[in-house]
């Protein structure tokens, strides 16, 4: 079973697919217009409601900032890399991000974000030396990983291999590529390839893109964040797909 916390997070989750057990409101706690609809939401859905103790709430919380309500749900569900993409079959205007040892949950749950606000159609992540979709994880993405698809797969590598398969085009960024991300056609069927916080993409996994793309820095610091990056990626993909419908 997850742990849930904070006020979006739970609105959120409640307004998602996952089965909810229970929700916990802290006695005491201000009715803003979000409790309101976490308590409307609850109550269509028959999910039951306690208000309980803020002590109780701080005993079972997994993070520093819970704003007095916690929901208790059934596991959180990734999705298998095959039933993604039969999902996304008939589609021809979307992208993909992987993400290549992320390992910091503020970075991915601000990933998460961006990617389904930007509409991203899913995010592929490692097994192992991943962060997996954790309470941290779930907070800084402000429920948002309720409504994209996470895909974990074994191999990175091998998945790549099937996206390309697929028709995917892949892009790597790293900050030696020599075009820019605005100089590159981002449109069709992409997959955009963020490294993690410390080594950046792996050797193995920047062979198999096909294009490698950077975002020029013009300060003294040599790169961005990796969540700024992405969220920056993420941006152009729109904003070209826009551009091209217009």
């Amino acid at each position: 079973m997850n742990i849930v916390e904070g006020r979006n997070p739970v609105f959120e989750l409640l307004r998602g697919e996952r089965e909810v057990k229970k929700v916990l409101i802290a006695q005491g706690i201000k009715e803003t217009e979000v409790i309101k609809e976490i308590k409307k939401l609850a109550e269509t859905k028959g999910v039951p409601i306690q208000t309980v103790p803020r002590e109780k709430i701080e005993s079972v919380s997994r993070i520093e900032v819970h704003q007095g309500v916690i929901a208790y749900a059934e596991d959180f569900n990734y999705r298998e890399l095959e039933d993604f993409l039969y999902d996304i079959k008939d589609l021809s205007e979307l992208v993909v991000f992987i993400l290549d040892e992320v390992t910091d949950p503020q970075n991915f749950g601000s990933l998460i974000r961006s990617a389904e606000v930007c509409g991203a159609s899913g995010i592929i992540i490692s097994k192992r030396r991943s962060v997996q979709v954790t309470p941290a994880v779930f907070k800084a993405s402000a429920g948002a990983v309720e409504h994209i698809p996470i895909v974990k797969v074994s191999n990175l590598v091998s998945a790549v291999e099937k996206m390309k398969e697929k028709g995917f085009w892949v892009f790597g960024a790293d900050s030696s590529a020599k075009k820019s991300y605005f100089e590159t056609d981002l449109t069709g069927k992409s997959c955009i390839v963020l490294g993690g916080e410390d080594k950046g993409i792996s050797h193995l996994l920047l062979e198999k893109c096909d294009f490698l793309i950077k975002i020029p820095v013009f300060g003294k610091v040599n790169s961005l964040n990796v969540a700024v990056a992405g969220a920056v990626l993420m941006c152009e993909t729109q904003r070209q797909r826009v551009k091209g419908n217009e």
